[in-house]
């Protein structure tokens, strides 16, 4: 997985490939049980510049933001996912329950979030914008989410559904 950075290396290759006049978009997300909104939306983001780096929230990040059952998909099978996407150039896993330590490593020129965020509570958004770039929010496919398909795997399974 060439695509999977390490922390302590991104800031280096961001500033490089800005340095080759190269337009660096970021997003981040859990991305357990990649679907075709996932896909959509990754594509999407990319369009925006010309290298698309995605901040995936780790195990530990999940579990504190959606809970002790998810994700239902460990990480580097998550990232290994993910890179085989082609809008997809680097990978960027983090600890913490938000991606602005890594936003601010980064200093991307856009920063791409879904449209069910409001912009107000887009983290790093005021960052990006005060260090000259931009947000972008991206529609996102109705109907498709991963808590839905759990839900519905669930539902034909029988089983209860609980806090998922």
């Amino acid at each position: 997985m060439d695509k999977l950075l390490k922390n302590t290396e991104i800031a280096g290759i961001a500033s490089r490939l800005k340095k080759s006049g190269k337009r660096i978009v970021f997003t981040n997300g859990c991305f357990d049980i990649l679907h075709a909104g996932h896909v959509r939306y990754l594509a999407a983001a990319r369009a925006e510049g010309d290298i698309l780096v995605v901040g995936l929230n780790s195990d530990k990040s999940v579990r504190l933001i959606k809970g002790e059952k998810r994700p239902v998909v460990p990480q580097m099978q998550r990232a290994e996912v993910l890179s085989g996407l082609s809008s997809v150039d680097y990978i960027i896993l983090f600890d913490e329950p938000d991606p602005l330590d890594l936003i601010k490593k980064i200093v991307p020129d856009i920063l791409v979030k879904g449209g069910d965020w409001a912009e107000e509570n887009i983290v790093g958004a005021d960052f990006v914008r005060e260090a000259g770039g931009r947000v972008v929010r991206i529609s996102v496919v109705p109907g498709i989410s991963t808590s839905s398909i759990i839900k519905r795997i669930m539902e034909l399974s029988g089983r209860p559904l609980n806090n998922i």
